[in-house]
């Protein structure tokens, strides 16, 4: 029989763990899930069940309802209490045909069971089903992760927040990075609950969200920096409010300077001045924010209506709000 290996090449076969505490039922199914392509792995008590199922994470496991010690009811409820084996499904095999039996083996955590004496092909045909469910849960999985982390790539970080109670249910790496930044003074963020802020805005804000009524969005300083938070979508089921996805971005003057210099084609101390000039700063102003002379930030506006096309500090600045708005549609100017 197959030998409890750590690490599993699941690129070919799934891998199977039968626990039985009667040999003659392990040599029959095995060979038989050996021949149909299965890696196979097996237990004859509960306790070992539980430690090759943590180790090896099979695909699937088939469990033995009633086993002295402990029985298939309890190592199933065992599994489904670890998160690393919660996601396993659990087949029962009995010879108890009583309702109150197969009752019990759902209530463990079952999702399926067969009866004895046990016919391999029936054993096959009902594996074959929720491996093929297992699957696409895995491959949804993946596929939400790796969406995910696109935005990230993106500057785009993302959290999903129960609207109920707060409960931070997952967050992206950026989005741990950067609540650390703006929440925990530049330490990890391990709070269970969404910051009190956030929690607040999506609560007050989720009948208009509710009718796909996009609230404003919460945004949060740091010096020059902003994290602007926006409510995406609906993720869970509506119980309480439901689980909602949000999308996180931060914005800073640095990043905007560099957007309009790159816009409009101008010097870093152009794009400078014209960030000031959106911000309704006179020419006094932006000189003793920039260390620079009055007559100075007059030549170096000169030259950015030049660029622009423009004749007035008022065109220019507006112009320069458009593009910033195409570009960061949260800057606030």
């Amino acid at each position: 029989m197959s030998n409890l290996h750590t690490t599993l090449d699941r690129a070919n076969s799934d891998v199977v763990l039968i626990v039985d505490d009667v040999p003659d039922n392990l040599s029959v199914l095995h060979d038989a899930l050996d021949e149909s392509g299965y890696t196979v792995l097996v237990a004859t008590s509960g306790a070992a069940a539980l430690q090759r199922a943590a180790q090896a994470l099979p695909d699937i496991v088939l469990l033995d309802a009633l086993m002295p010690g402990m029985d298939g009811f309890e190592v199933a409820r065992q599994l489904k209490a670890n998160a690393a084996t919660a996601h396993i499904p659990i087949i029962f095999m009995t010879g108890l045909t009583e309702t109150e039996y197969l009752v019990a083996a759902l209530d463990a955590g079952g999702v399926d069971y067969v009866t004895k004496p046990i016919k391999p092909k029936e054993v096959l045909a009902r594996m074959n089903v929720h491996l093929a469910s297992a699957r696409r849960a895995r491959q949804e999985a993946r596929q939400a992760g790796q969406a995910r982390n696109a935005l990230d790539a993106f500057g785009y970080a993302s959290i999903t927040v129960r609207a109920s109670d707060g409960k931070l249910m997952w967050q992206t790496a950026l989005a741990r990075e950067l609540l650390g930044q703006y929440y925990a003074a530049g330490e990890v963020y391990s709070q269970p609950l969404a910051p009190p802020d956030v929690v607040q805005w999506l609560q007050r804000h989720l009948p208009d969200a509710q009718q796909q009524i996009e609230p404003p969005r919460l945004s949060v300083a740091l010096g020059a920096r902003r994290l602007t938070f926006r409510l995406h979508q609906q993720t869970g089921d509506s119980e309480g409010g439901g689980d909602w996805l949000i999308v996180m971005q931060e914005v800073s003057d640095s990043a905007v300077i560099e957007a309009m210099s790159l816009s409009f084609k101008l010097t870093a101390r152009e794009a400078e001045v014209l960030y000031w000039v959106v911000k309704g700063k006179i020419n006094r102003d932006i000189a003793d924010i920039l260390g620079a002379s009055p007559a100075t930030i007059k030549k170096h506006l000169e030259r950015i209506f030049t660029k622009l096309g423009v004749e007035t500090r008022t065109a220019a600045a507006a112009m320069a709000l458009g593009r910033i708005r195409q570009l960061n549609p949260q800057f606030e100017g």
